[in-house]
């Protein structure tokens, strides 16, 4: 079984549930997949060891997605970049990078959104309901924004991403 990049938005939006009981279809319209994506999605992480089951609920397997997430994401599901596009800011455009990168004279880096109010230079979302998901929760937007920055940043800013994923990670509720 091969991973899929929306089984890390999953697997992000878990983490942002922390211990909070979420069925899969409600994660399917928080994410803009359907529960049999979700579900699917579930089975291959467990499978690759992002996820683990505890009383019957799936969680993400913390240390297993921050090794991941810091090593292996920006190999799997490289960064595609794209034309001037209006969007939503991710990467070191977006929170909390952008508060580390304001003064950068380059453009935004954006995921394409016709909802979007910035324009700047493309960067192919993992999954096409990204932006939608991101707009909804913001805790799981700066999550994407940062995985982001892993995968299209230049050194310090996969640095900085990197520091901060593992705080993330390790304060929340998920698997121990």
């Amino acid at each position: 079984m091969v991973l899929k990049p929306q089984d890390i938005l999953v697997l992000l939006k878990l983490q942002t549930k922390g211990s909070a009981s979420v069925s899969y279809s409600r994660l399917g319209n928080e994410l803009g997949m359907s529960p049999s994506e979700v579900h699917a999605a579930g089975k291959r992480a467990l499978v690759a060891h992002l996820a683990v089951i505890k009383d019957g609920r799936l969680f993400p397997q913390r240390r297993n997605l921050e090794e991941f997430l810091l090593h292996g994401v920006r190999y799997a599901f490289p960064a595609e970049r794209g034309e001037l596009s209006r969007g939503m800011p991710t990467g070191s455009s977006a929170p909390p990078l952008s508060q580390v990168f304001s003064n950068s004279n380059e453009a935004p880096t954006v995921w394409p959104d016709p909802h979007g109010d910035v324009r700047g230079p493309a960067l192919k979302p993992l999954y096409r309901s990204v932006p939608e998901a991101a707009r909804n929760d913001a805790e799981l937007y700066e999550l994407l924004a940062l995985v982001d920055a892993l995968r299209a940043g230049k050194a310090r800013e996969r640095q900085i991403a990197a520091k901060e994923i593992r705080h993330r990670l390790n304060s929340g509720l998920g698997d121990g």
